[in-house]
């Protein structure tokens, strides 16, 4: 039974060699930077990688390392053997590598010359009784050429001892045609339709079609559905294909769902992958999370979240492993590492489908901690796992001024819910350094949204339950800020001013003089700047009189103003919303501890999502 392919680089996919072999350069492994593979001649049209005779290939990579700790921790595997497809005279080391504070230990568990005068398969055993940290392989060229055109890493595994396993892929969208249907031809081509992936039968998709522009006709299948769906975020397109999954689950035999995001690229081995460690799990184990981490699409080989740490007493998020280059081999081992991690996001994240039962459904968040509520409400073990992941665009590049609603209103109700050490004092004090910051950014809809949320909030579950969550969600895109095209602006663009924002963090003797002076506010202003929208800092706002917020991807901007006269309004607001808060808070909070349950049953969401 393969458990998990030899992977190559591929057109269209990820082309960043090094996370799936990098040439072996002692010296260069020595200082652990990142080992170039311009030595070794990699054909993409035809999945075949060619050594010339003395040039090594490591493959103790993200994508082909072998995480044997978990495999031994998570799985009855007990056996384990690598099966390469070679042609040529090639030296075949099979190693152990792990991490120990900041040395990489390395032990040679055999090496084997194979002599193939034609292309052929040939086996090698791993004794994994002690093994450590990741398993992997190097191959040196003993001929004038050397030839690995695939392979895997298998065990010998009776069919009867495999779990039966289906996966129902929910995937929530809105107005993002051209991934989903990239994602559908990847998934039917290299699973749906491919009887070689183990994959192959036990996978079915559930689409939540928020924004109904899908071509229904054209892409569903016996296997694929597409549901026309309101727009009440990525929490009801989820909680939707949850539903669907649910309502058929006996006939379709589905097991596990697999909740992920519409704009990312895949890589269909993560499934292939998850779906393996599904069958073989222990049975202490059974109600894992299996998570997905997330890789940034822009620059490939950089890891933004390997897991994540909700923390109850400020109902703050942490990632873990954020900006790991991952064509280093020393930051792979440290993603073997095991850390505390209390959620994994819902851009990858699979756990069994009787986890959602009728009277427990996700909490209608519309966007934003609704994945980080439902894996603290149900999560009791998070298995992570190098090559399980997906590409998605970086945050920063994704700014929607009405999302600062969402995140206080949702993180005010996740905390009160779960009765955690948020308490009133750390809310007010949140609240006035978020305001009196977006005062300084000179962002006052910032302000009027955050406000607004504190104080939906308050109002309790009752008015949750019966709000209209697409008609909000409009409402409150209208009342923030709105990107334009440059040239409808009536100020001028400058990159190199951009450019200097980026670079100005805001460090040196000015720091002081900024705080005592409110960030310049107690200053007269002068001048103008042009900051990046989504990752702006005091710096960039010090006594500007406007200031141009830039998203490099839309080449879009908006412009905000310094205002005395709404300063000083934005300063009312505040105060009147803390004293509203001090007076209502622990009521509101008692409230959703009382009543939440109802925003989480079948019979809630089918009312919610209109359902007949």
């Amino acid at each position: 039974m393969v458990i998990q392919k030899i992977l190559f680089p591929q057109i269209g996919r990820c082309t960043e060699q090094q996370m799936y072999f990098r040439a072996a350069d002692e010296s260069q492994e020595k200082k652990k930077g990142i080992v170039s593979a311009d030595k070794i001649k990699y054909h993409y049209s035809e999945r075949r990688l060619v050594l010339k005779k003395g040039e090594s290939v490591r493959f103790d990579t993200y994508f082909n390392g072998f995480s044997i700790d978990k495999w031994k921790k998570y799985t009855c595997l007990d056996h384990l053997f690598l099966c390469l497809n070679l042609q040529g005279r090639i030296k075949v080391t099979l190693v152990s590598r792990c991490l120990l504070h900041e040395n990489i230990i390395e032990k040679i568990l055999s090496e084997t010359i194979v002599d193939a005068g034609i292309r052929q398969d040939v086996s090698f055993d791993y004794d994994i009784r002690h093994a450590k940290g990741m398993l992997a392989f190097e191959l040196e060229a003993l001929s004038e050429e050397g030839t690995l055109y695939g392979g895997a890493y298998c065990s010998e595994i009776a069919k009867e001892k495999l779990r039966n396993v289906k996966i129902g892929l929910g995937i929530c969208t809105f107005r993002r045609e051209d991934f989903i249907e990239k994602n559908l031809r990847i998934l039917k081509k290299e699973i749906m339709e491919n009887k070689d992936c183990a994959l192959y039968g036990h996978l079915e998709v559930f689409i939540s079609d928020n924004g109904k522009s899908l071509d229904e006709k054209g892409l569903q299948a016996e296997d694929v559905h597409i549901y026309p769906n309101l727009n009440l975020g990525g929490t009801g397109g989820f909680t939707r294909c949850l539903i669907e999954m649910k309502r058929d689950a006996k006939k379709s035999g589905i097991t596990h769902a697999l909740l992920m995001d519409d704009d990312v690229v895949i890589e269909p081995q993560a499934l292939e992958k998850t779906y393996i460690l599904l069958a073989l799990m222990k049975e202490e184990y059974l109600d894992a999370f299996i998570g997905g981490a997330m890789l940034r699409l822009d620059q490939q080989f950089i890891q933004h979240e390997n897991g994540a740490v909700w923390h109850p007493d400020t109902g703050l998020v942490s990632p873990l492993k954020n900006g790991l280059d991952l064509r280093r081999c020393d930051n792979c081992l440290y993603n073997e590492i095991e850390e505390y991690a209390n959620y994994n996001a819902w851009w990858y994240c699979c756990f069994p489908l009787s986890v959602a039962s009728d009277d427990n459904l996700p909490f209608p968040f519309f966007i934003k901690v609704d994945d980080v509520e439902y894996s603290v409400r149900n999560r009791k073990h998070l298995i992570l796992m190098n090559g399980i992941c997906v590409w998605h665009e970086p945050f920063e590049n994704k700014y929607s001024s009405n999302l600062e609603y969402y995140v206080v209103r949702n993180r005010l109700i996740i905390c009160a819910y779960h009765g955690c050490g948020y308490n009133l004092r750390r809310v007010l004090r949140q609240m006035l350094a978020f305001c009196l910051r977006e005062i300084t950014y000179y962002r006052y809809k910032n302000v009027d949204l955050y406000l607004r949320g504190v104080k939906d909030f308050l109002k309790g579950p009752r008015w949750l339950m019966y709000q209209d969550g697409e008609a909000l969600n409009l409402e409150l895109i209208r009342a923030g800020y709105q990107a334009q095209e440059l040239d409808t602006l009536d100020m001028g663009f400058n990159y190199p001013a951009y450019e200097a924002s980026r670079e100005d963090y805001g460090q040196g003797s000015s720091r002081k003089k900024r705080i005592l002076t409110l960030n310049g506010l107690l200053l007269p202003a002068k001048g103008e700047n042009i900051v990046p929208m989504a990752s702006v800092r005091g710096v960039h706002f010090y006594r500007r009189s406007r200031v141009m917020n830039y998203d490099i991807t839309s080449n879009k901007a908006f412009i905000t103003q310094r205002s005395l006269i709404q300063i000083v309004k934005s300063l009312v607001k505040v105060l009147q919303t803390m004293i509203l808060t001090i007076r209502n808070y622990e009521k509101a909070k008692k409230a959703y501890q009382a009543e939440g349950k109802r925003l989480m049953t079948l019979k809630f969401w089918k009312h919610y999502l209109k359902i007949k």
